[in-house]
């Protein structure tokens, strides 16, 4: 097969530009990337010859190779593991087939702006591309285990590359980096050294199960250096946490998590028994990009007795903890277990239980010992781990401990817990109340919360979209039911300046002929208008009954393809407002009341817009209001 030319795509062309031009101050991460990369294939040619899915492989020495070449300054990185066909190099290698591309570019622009891209390559699998920001051509020669034929893919990162079958290429991948001159000032090592590619193995890749050996090529002093293993190859999971230091924890982390930041916690398990296995795990100091995307991979990585099993084992910890890194290993786990089977093993069930209450009592110590920490996790991961508070009901109660939420308490700029917040009430007041909204701005300035502020009484403001669902599911704390402010009715309790029972019934009986009338002329929207208990300043508010669903709610379940029936809310007066007085005179001193269904209708629109509505019909409501502005003047 002759050689042909390829174009890479116009993505993947706008990535090479800003990863060899501008993106990386530490650009020793391209190793780390390649050697995980030759790492992984070893793991995979492995496991296919433990399930004898490769039976003509060669796994008699599987090992990662480095060779410098000080004169043509170039660096090598071989493997002999499970190596790529012609096929997978083209949609590999040539395109960026990753669906979070455009999303990675927009991430390493920001990035280059705020001095943290460091961390953004092995998110998005394009580890091999970092190879252009030492080398001003890479050549990558592999054969796949089993095949007779390699391929040579070559490339300068200018726009194109080629692709060449070959007879004689050894099984595995090998990447040889034509390196660039060495450049100080822009953070360009000379790679082409074996003392630093000694020290970036060390500080990077310690821990990587396979030998990894600087072999040929010569060292500095231009002797021949002997081959030599540069990696102790420990697994850190199964060493004791005093045999080994924050900085090797921090070093695999940022290995498997794919992340230059260091972890928030390391949080280490071993279990002894019947069914024995050692856990390593990571909360990560940042919320990955793809949290709340569907089809992001996530889950821990699963050993055998050290075996590779998989990435991403998702049945090992619930979704709601699926930012959590790291490592199981276990011992009694058969090498050919698949994720369908994982999903019914009896031990990976009990292993998902213990890690999970693990995770949870971390968080919890961190919460206790910590706050500026917790304070971290919970902005980057509490809205995910309140998904827990619906999906995972026999550890409700533990998530409800761990969970903070925005409250009017003091200035209304910080945060408290349920516990928290009961302990704060008032003798008298008997529920949690809280509200749910768009944002905190927003639900602060809701109508439904004057009384409250009025009173002084706490409300907690709920603004992830997940609070609209877990607020059904989790119907009281610790006896003490909790209440949304703008459902039902709300009762506060008696003041010494409030209305007696006698004049509240007067008021009903002066305001019933223009609630009966409105809730009338409003029926399509309302299903009823009554007086209001919780309004001091606005003239109006809609309220939805006690078990009606919220419009957020509706809207979300829409989103999700499922209908519902739109629910039509209460409107509740403020009978004190100067336009609600004058509209009751207005009905009471009028026969004809046609004129008035207009001001009706805008009431009606400015209750909507007061909780961050749309009116019904935006056109009509300008009409009318510019006719009520017109008529002032």
């Amino acid at each position: 097969m002759p050689t042909e030319t390829f174009e890479f795509q116009v993505e993947a062309r706008q990535l090479l530009q800003l990863m060899i031009h501008s993106v990386y101050s530490n650009k020793d991460v391209f190793l780390r990337e390649l050697v995980s990369n030759a790492s992984d294939a070893l793991d995979k040619l492995r496991l296919a010859a433990l399930r004898d899915e490769a039976p003509d492989a060669d796994v008699s020495d599987l090992h990662i190779e480095l060779e410098i070449d000080k004169d043509a300054r170039t660096l090598t990185v071989r493997d002999n593991g499970v190596g790529m066909s012609y096929d997978e190099v083209g949609r590999l290698i040539g395109t960026i087939a990753n669906s979070g591309t455009a999303e990675f570019l927009r991430e390493l622009r920001e990035a280059q702006d705020g001095g943290g891209a460091e961390g953004l390559i092995g998110q998005f699998g394009v580890g091999f591309y970092s190879g252009f920001m030492v080398a001003d051509e890479v050549t990558l020669l592999t054969r796949r285990a089993g095949e007779p034929k390699g391929t040579r893919w070559t490339s300068r990162g200018e726009g194109t590359y080629t692709l060449e079958a070959v007879d004689d290429a050894p099984q595995g991948t090998s990447v040889v980096l034509h390196l660039k001159p060495a450049d100080p000032e822009n953070q360009l090592h000379d790679y082409a050294s074996v003392w630093t590619v000694r020290e970036i193995v060390k500080r990077y890749s310690d821990f990587i199960t396979w030998p990894i050996r600087l072999v040929g090529g010569s060292g500095d002093d231009g002797e021949a250096a002997e081959p030599e293993t540069l990696n102790s190859m420990k697994a850190l999971w199964a060493r004791s946490r005093e045999e080994v230091s924050e900085e090797e924890y921090h070093e695999l982390y940022k290995h498997i998590g794919h992340d230059w930041r260091e972890p928030l916690e390391t949080i280490q398990l071993r279990a002894e028994g019947t069914f024995e296995y050692q856990a390593l795990l990571f909360v990560p100091s940042h919320a990955p990009h793809d949290l709340f995307r569907r089809d992001s991979g996530h889950g821990l990585q699963l050993y055998v007795k050290r075996v590779f099993i998989m990435d991403d084992c998702e049945a090992l910890l619930p979704p709601y903890l699926r930012f959590v890194k790291g490592v199981v290993d276990a011992q009694d786990l058969s090498l050919n277990v698949s994720r369908e089977i994982l999903q019914q093993d009896r031990h990976i069930r009990m292993m998902q239980r213990r890690l999970t209450k693990k995770v949870l009592s971390s968080v919890k110590d961190m919460m206790t010992d910590d706050t500026g920490r917790y304070a971290t996790f919970w902005r980057e991961f509490g809205a995910v781990l309140k998904e827990g508070l619906v999906t995972d009901p026999d550890n409700r109660d533990a998530l409800l401990a761990v969970t903070s939420f925005a409250t009017t308490h003091g200035d209304g700029g910080g945060t408290a817990t349920l516990r928290q917040y009961v302990e704060r009430m008032p003798e008298g007041q008997d529920a949690v109340w809280y509200i749910t909204g768009e944002s905190r701005e927003s639900v602060g300035d809701s109508p439904h919360m004057e009384a409250f502020r009025e009173r002084g009484i706490e409300v907690l403001l709920l603004t992830d979209p997940v609070d609209e669902v877990w607020v059904d599911a989790v119907s009281e704390y610790e006896g003490r039911p909790l209440r949304s402010i703008a459902k039902g009715e709300v009762d506060l309790g008696a003041r010494e300046d409030d209305r007696g029972d006698e004049e509240r019934e007067k008021q009903a009986e002066e305001y019933a002929g223009l609630l009966g009338w409105m809730g009338e002329r409003l029926a399509e929207d309302v299903k009823e208008v009554r007086l209001s208990t919780r309004l001091t300043v606005s003239p109006a508010c809609l309220v939805a009954d006690a078990n009606d669903l919220t419009p957020a709610l509706e809207s979300m379940y829409r989103a999700m393809g499922q209908e519902v029936p739109a629910t039509r809310r209460i409107l509740e007066l403020n009978a004190d407002h100067a336009l609600v007085k004058g509209l009751n005179e207005a009905y009471g001193e009028r026969e004809d009341r046609s004129d008035l269904t207009d001001t009706a209708e805008l009431l009606y629109a400015l209750a909507v817009l007061a909780e961050g509505g749309r009116p019904k019909d935006p056109a009509r409501f300008v009409r009318l209001m510019a006719d009520r502005l017109e008529r002032t003047l």
